[in-house]
């Protein structure tokens, strides 16, 4: 086991910490808030203090395995979360450290959960920070690593990170170096959220207001600056908000394919069609149920729109409180829920991609028991899919379910509905952030106990990470020495 190099990776993102909340120091500091100013202070230097680690414990080998790949990718998100909460905590603004790193890591890991009451009473420096935590997140604060940063040898070493980090039943370079890989999709990121801020100034809505809304859309995060999300907002913005939380849900991948003008390929990508197809499909369905308590179709397909949008894609903004939509509407945002948006996006939940390859594996196994002596394989845009993702994408989701139902019943000691704690864990699992009942769009997550949040916090972490990484901590033999 490569503990130094592990270390080395740790210290490289407290460094990339520490000078990404440097923006928020300085928000702070003009905006005169002393305790926000104190506590982001204090943070950068611990973060800094303790990247030097690596300094004194240089790595011997630079080699990377696929496990010390699974192991130090959770590692760092775990660490990049404890630290990150500290502003909150040492400031003030958030008393209960445990509701500091709840609220962090649904930063961090996209998925706008909140604890907060009373959001607008949050300074302004400390607002910016919790929404800059999605924007990193977003696209993996590992691959922006890997996008600046050499961080080891051999050619299988950047993939095994990549692949602990990156979302999706398999991880695919865009071009030959994985490095450059990382910077054309770093590039993309940056440019759609360029576009969005543009964009939204160009609705009238002020500065801070539309960078914090774009960094919550290209995470597919969710969190506002304020207490009603995004209602507050004309149908313009919130229709920019709605096709840019689209655009985020779609794998990276195809606006490269974009950029060098492959269409046919575009065109023929399974996984974007079947995306499309389940949005708007959704999109309808809802917009004629819940026509009744809106003026027109045009409103009611609005705001179908909007939270279609916004739950396939699992960024979580709202427009309307969906508590009051009939059971149709509700229980169909839950199946979305489950759905998510794209593999190599920046969305959540099991993905597009594995659901339509379990799709396809159905299909094939119903092929098999009617013919056993058939040959028969599992194809998705003309290429073969090997056997092995098959099996990792069956892995995957009974270990998701495992949770899933193992989460519902631990948080079930807080005494809530069923239905409060069914969706907290699946708004959580999934990255997506409100679910029913008592944690909906207008509502919260302090209620619950400590432990609870410390379930939902580490359901956070496993849905962003693909389940495996976090399981890896917990496994005696991932630690032991080869």
């Amino acid at each position: 086991m490569n503990y130094r190099m592990i270390l080395r990776l740790i210290c490289y993102i407290l460094r990339v910490e520490a000078v990404c909340l440097l923006p928020s120091l300085l928000i702070s500091f003009f905006s005169g808030e002393t305790g926000a100013v104190i506590g982001t202070a204090a943070t950068i230097v611990i973060s800094a203090l303790l990247s030097l680690t690596s300094f004194l414990l240089p790595p011997r080998d630079k080699q990377i395995s696929a496990r010390e790949g699974f192991l130090s990718v959770a590692l760092c998100w775990v660490v990049v979360s404890l630290i990150g909460a500290l502003p909150f905590y040492i400031s003030g603004a958030v008393p209960s450290y445990i509701d500091c790193l709840f609220e962090t890591v649904s930063g961090f890991t996209t998925t706008g959960a909140s604890i907060l009451t009373d959001i607008e009473a949050m300074p302004m420096g400390l607002l910016y920070w919790r929404s800059f935590t999605h924007w990193l997140g977003g696209m993996g604060v590992l691959v922006f690593l890997l996008a600046v940063i050499p961080m080891g040898k051999g050619k299988n070493s950047l993939l095994h990170v990549m692949r602990a980090e990156s979302p999706g039943p398999q991880v695919d370079k865009l071009v030959p170096k994985l490095q450059d890989s990382a910077k054309i999709l770093y590039a993309i990121y940056i440019g759609l959220t360029l576009l969005q801020i543009v964009l939204l100034l160009l609705g009238g809505m002020p500065l801070f207001d539309s960078v914090t809304t774009a960094f919550g859309t290209a995470g597919t995060g969710g969190f506002g600056i304020k207490a009603d999300s995004l209602m507050g907002y004309s149908h313009y913005l919130q229709g920019v908000c709605t096709v840019f939380m689209a655009l985020f849900g779609v794998n990276f991948s195809i606006f490269y394919l974009l950029l060098l003008r492959q269409f046919m390929k575009v065109l023929k990508n399974q996984e974007l069609l079947l995306y499309l197809g389940i949005m708007l499909g959704g999109i309808l369905i809802i917009a004629f149920d819940i026509l009744p308590q809106y003026v027109n179709i045009g409103e009611a397909l609005h705001q179908a729109a909007f939270q279609v949008s916004s739950i396939m894609t699992t960024t979580g903004f709202a427009t309307a409180d969906f508590n009051q939509w009939p059971a149709l509407s509700k229980t169909l945002l839950v199946l979305l829920m489950f759905v998510g948006a794209c593999a190599g996006s920046t969305g959540g939940g099991i993905k597009v991609a594995r659901v339509l390859l379990l799709m396809k594996a159905g299909r094939r196994n119903v092929k098999r028991m009617l013919r056993p002596r058939s040959v028969s394989q599992v194809h998705m845009d003309g290429q073969t899919v090997g056997e092995e993702v098959v099996q990792n994408t069956h892995s995957y989701l009974a270990l998701y379910m495992a949770i899933m139902v193992l989460s519902v019943f631990l948080i079930a000691l807080d005494e809530f509905s069923l239905e409060t704690n069914a969706t907290a864990v699946i708004a959580c699992l999934n990255n997506i952030g409100p679910g029913l009942d008592m944690v909906g769009p207008m509502g919260s997550f302090s209620a619950f106990s400590w432990h609870s949040k410390l379930v939902l916090t580490f359901d956070m972490l496993a849905g962003r990470l693909e389940l495996f990484p976090m399981i890896m901590l917990f496994v005696p033999l991932a630690w032991k020495r080869t």
